[in-house]
């Protein structure tokens, strides 16, 4: 019995059980882990002083109405609006598990706020087809197929098959994010097709949905790519039973582009613009060519001073590889470690769990979590959940911190180009190049596995300004 069936045992208070097992369908339901205490409270708010019993027989009415005074609110925001609907939606649907709230509008509930209360529906609808559509009209709600509606749906309907997809990810040792992109592609397809049983589904309802999202949601090559790649790990690792052939399909044009480099003048305007960690976080990107998320996942034994190296673990493609350490980040990277150590001198006094390190490792060595060198050099501020073992530690900082400091940077110093962290690893690679570096070592310092890869930089050695004349200037 599951968490969400021991909550429907007897009446009274409500129990914490209840709570532990909505705080697990919100994890099921990829709930980023910043937003679940705000989804708690609003639940805990709209539970309010029911009873268990109370709680097990509200009605669509009851719903209606609350979401009708809470939006109502003047303080809440118009982006709040979804995520209050979702938030009852899941205790109602996915907890309490209520007859009719499989039916219920939240759709049309989850509006933005501009949208007139009134004209919003106060009871759930008489009937709904298996496709999704309400029978009396079929205009009232999204089509049976939408990305937001369509993934939660399926995971409801088919956790077997999630699970299964989950559990040979993790043999694998594939990362978290990609984890999360699989799971999202299978759900989308299983939406896509009426909801079928993943089971049931042939190479030609792959073929459909790729085709799906080039012609219609035209999307990326590379985001094709990866959701091609998604379901063939699917059909031939999880079910045994790989893709034949797809056939011909519309595909999405891979563009050809040159990395947006930025000159050494707006390198140092750009780094005067930012302050504290992120400026040594900057530096590092631009000084030793660091992909962002190489560098937020940074610890402290890949750091060698003595030898002026960095050393990257686990990088793009599970690949280790030495890097540069530039001369003018030694001194702030020695200070900034000094306030990192008395964060995990307090971290250690108050028993927080370690860091996380690979499952494997820690059963060969079980204390080293709470040792210095396995620290990451830049520690997220504040604790959060491991998503796997919902232990709670500090984990990295998060990259997005970096990004929107580099861009407002940008837009400070004036540089009209579009910057974001990974500009200032090309910058790196432009520069070497300019410099003379020779391009089979900036392969190697990069961490490429074809120098094809690397040659995209060398645009630099045949640039206009080096041996072309625009005729306008003869």
């Amino acid at each position: 019995m599951n968490a969400a069936d021991r909550v429907d045992a007897g009446n009274g208070p409500v129990p914490e059980s209840f709570w532990v097992a909505y705080r697990r369908v919100l994890g099921l339901r990829y709930v980023p882990l910043k937003s679940v205490e705000w989804y708690m409270r609003r639940a805990r708010c709209f539970v309010g002083t029911r009873d268990l019993r109370e709680v097990r027989s509200l009605s669509g009415e009851e719903v209606a109405a609350y979401l009708k005074r809470a939006a109502a609110q003047p303080d809440l925001q118009p982006w709040h609006v979804p995520a209050l609907v979702n938030a009852v939606r899941y205790l109602c649907r996915d907890v309490i598990r209520l007859d009719w709230a499989s039916e219920f509008l939240w759709d049309r509930w989850a509006q933005p706020k501009t949208t007139a209360l009134a004209d919003r529906p106060s009871h759930p609808p008489p009937s709904v087809s298996v496709a999704g559509r309400i029978d009396e009209d079929p205009d009232a709600i999204d089509p049976p197929f939408s990305d937001g509606n369509a993934s939660a749906e399926a995971m409801r309907k088919f956790p077997e098959s999630f699970e299964r997809l989950k559990t040979v990810i993790r043999t694998r040792h594939y990362s978290i994010r990609t984890e999360q992109a699989y799971l999202g592609w299978l759900a989308r397809l299983i939406g896509f097709r009426q909801f079928r049983a993943p089971d049931e589904m042939v190479a030609d309802d792959v073929r459909c949905y790729l085709e799906y999202l080039a012609t219609v949601r035209r999307i990326s090559a590379s985001t094709q790519n990866q959701a091609l790649c998604a379901f063939s790990f699917f059909f031939g690792e999880v079910l045994r039973r790989p893709l034949e052939e797809i056939g011909d399909f519309v595909r999405a044009k891979r563009p050809v582009r040159l990395p947006t480099v930025l000159s050494r003048q707006e390198v140092r305007r750009l780094e005067l613009n930012l302050s504290g960690t992120y400026a040594l976080m900057a530096s590092l990107l631009y000084g030793s060519g660091l992909r962002l998320m190489e560098c937020v996942r940074l610890r402290i034994k890949d750091l060698d001073f003595d030898h002026h190296q960095i050393v990257v673990r686990d990088g793009k493609g599970q690949k280790d590889r030495i890097t540069v350490m530039p001369e003018r980040s030694r001194g702030p990277l020695g200070a900034h470690l000094e306030k990192v150590r008395a964060l995990f001198d307090s971290d250690l006094q108050a028993g927080i769990a370690g860091v996380y390190i690979w499952p494997a490792l820690v059963r060969k060595y079980p204390g080293s979590p709470r040792e210095w060198i396995w620290q990451y050099v830049f520690p997220s501020a504040i604790l959060s959940k491991d998503p796997r073992s919902n232990v709670i530690r500090r984990h990295h900082a998060h990259e997005s911190g970096l990004q929107r400091a580099v861009k407002a940077a940008a837009s400070e110093a004036g540089i009209t180009k579009r910057v974001s962290p990974h500009t200032l690893r090309h910058s790196f690679a432009t520069h070497l190049l300019e410099a003379g570096q020779d391009i089979r070592t900036l392969q190697e310092l990069l961490g490429h596995s074809n120098v094809a890869t690397t040659q995209i930089y060398t645009h630099v050695l045949n640039r206009p300004g080096l041996a072309v004349k625009s005729p306008a200037d003869f």
